[in-house]
């Protein structure tokens, strides 16, 4: 039996954990440092540190996909799709090369130039999109993370077994929407609409409808 997802995120992570997702003391931006540190984190499968990413970035990179002229369900996709590969490919993290809002807003840029181009735009290129660069969130608008997380949380909590169910298969199984969708024996659709059901919630309880 599947153990409900929000069981999985407040799992307490134990005293060794909890020093490993800390930021390092005296560094000079204590909410970028954060950021990195819960990157590193989730490298090592901490799903509280991943369920604070999720809260800062999920929105702001919908706002930026938003801001690059995606239409908004687009824009919903390719910020899912970057949390998912945020949670994918952590362990390829070194912060010593970049801040984490760098690494995953290049994440979302790459997902954005590949979306075009499966589209049939072959004209969209790199140079494209660094043009939008400073329209980048700055990682120090980590405002109320921990109030944030915990709001995911409960949010997590709120989703019916259904929706509960493909968020962990998409998110911590790392599974593709045919793939859970064949676990699961229901149509691609249904689980297309049960994932956007879920994020539709988690948006209203992050306090993200407008964005």
């Amino acid at each position: 039996m599947i153990a409900p997802l929000a069981t999985l995120l407040t799992h307490a992570a134990g005293p060794d954990r909890a020093r490993a997702g800390a930021p390092p003391r005296g560094c000079a931006d204590p909410a970028a440092a954060q950021l990195s540190a819960d990157l590193v984190a989730v490298a090592a499968g901490d799903r509280q540190a991943f369920a604070r990413l999720f809260a800062h970035f999920a929105p702001r990179v919908k706002a930026y996909m938003l801001k690059l002229g995606m239409p908004a369900q687009r824009a919903e996709d390719l910020a899912q799709d970057t949390l998912l590969s945020v949670w994918r490919k952590a362990s390829l993290y070194d912060p010593a090369k970049a801040e984490a809002a760098t690494w995953v807003f290049t994440i979302a840029r790459n997902l954005r130039i590949d979306a075009l181009r499966r589209e049939r735009h072959p004209e969209v290129s790199d140079d494209e999109l660094l043009e939008h660069e400073d329209d980048r969130p700055p990682a120090d608008e980590l405002l109320d993370g921990d109030r944030r997380a915990r709001r995911l949380r409960g949010a997590l909590a709120a989703l019916t077994p259904e929706q509960a169910e493909v968020v962990r298969l998409s998110f911590f199984a790392d599974l593709a929407h045919p793939a859970i969708a064949e676990r699961l024996d229901v149509p691609l659709g249904t689980v297309k609409s049960r994932l956007r059901l879920a994020m539709a919630k988690i948006r209203k309880a992050l306090g993200d409808d407008d964005r």
